[in-house]
């Protein structure tokens, strides 16, 4: 019985010690500077009037950001008319908003998951979508971003088999889009199976499409040797061969500046760099099939795994 009370106790405590670095966490990031109007639905968890947002009817492409952290929470496509008086979505970018019980006991509140800022509710299966989901979202909360004004930038990687590669890219903040293919040989339009007899000079390469407003190709050069193997002079993990070496293809030369920056660290950190440095050549696009791989295998990489290095 003491023992399953101390087992308790450790559990209860370890909840409340989360729950406090998280609301520090919390407190310490830097928010935007909110009107009186915006902190009532914002902090105080207000709503606002039907019909009076800024967004419910604005059909324009582009993405919703939260109006306190500035994290992406929402995009146009999954926006649609539900004629209820405030912005409706069907769908959240991955891992954005953040569902918790409402304090009124029926209803089930949505909050940015980065900063807990009030969104709104979400309702479930009232038959305006096939995903049978709307979040009604107070205008106030959000601030739009039209697609024009994103600035969206490539970068090309290549750290072994490309699944791997592509997984952790794609999950990084800021990356819009992904695709994994071949860069660096000398045959056009190679197949998967061609790459793997070795003799068309190509690497596994993940080309990555990033808006320099929300990250940058410093952050993205750190990720890059932070997920894989970059001493390793035969391939990535188990698997060897030419096609499977890391190298970064630069753009131009600040993208090589960059690179060449972290090389020097790492190896002033004790580390040998085997990672090469090319320019970008053509990116050949690799079969369907091996698109976004892991996302729907529901599976996880077996030659990369994250390790941080950098502070």
């Amino acid at each position: 019985m003491r023992q399953l009370i101390y087992i308790l106790c450790v559990a209860i405590m370890s909840i409340s010690c989360a729950q406090s670095q998280n609301k520090q966490k919390q407190e310490n990031m830097s928010y935007n500077k909110l009107s009186p109007e915006e902190e009532k639905v914002i902090v105080h968890k207000g709503t606002e009037a039907p019909y009076t947002g800024e967004y419910t009817n604005n059909k324009k492409a582009g993405v919703y950001v939260c109006k306190r952290c500035d994290a992406p929470l929402y995009r146009s496509s999954d926006k649609f008319d539900s004629y209820c008086g405030w912005p409706s979505f069907d769908d959240e970018i991955k891992g954005a908003v953040k569902r918790v019980a409402d304090v009124d006991g029926r209803r089930t509140e949505i909050i940015c998951a980065n900063c807990g800022a009030h969104l709104g509710h979400v309702f479930l299966n009232e038959g305006f979508t096939a995903k049978e989901t709307r979040h009604c979202v107070n205008s106030i909360s959000l601030k739009f971003i039209p697609e024009e004004n994103r600035m969206i930038k490539k970068a090309y990687f290549a750290s072994g088999c490309f699944w791997g590669t592509e997984y952790y890219f794609m999950k990084a903040k800021g990356v819009t889009h992904t695709a994994v293919g071949f860069m660096g040989g000398h045959v056009d339009h190679p197949a998967y199976q061609q790459v793997c007899r070795k003799d068309t000079g190509h690497l596994e390469t993940t080309e990555v499409e990033y808006d320099i407003s929300e990250t940058s190709y410093e952050d993205l050069v750190k990720l890059f040797f932070e997920t894989h193997d970059f001493t390793q002079t035969n391939g990535q993990g188990p698997d060897i061969g030419p096609q499977y070496l890391s190298c970064i293809f630069y753009s131009d030369e600040r993208e090589k500046e960059t690179a060449e920056k972290y090389m020097a660290i790492l190896q002033d950190k004790g580390y040998k760099v085997a990672t090469m440095l090319k320019p970008a050549s053509v990116f050949w696009k690799a079969e369907d099939y091996h698109q976004q791989y892991y996302e729907h295998k529901g599976d996880t990489p077996y030659c990369h795994v994250y390790k941080r290095i950098f502070d």
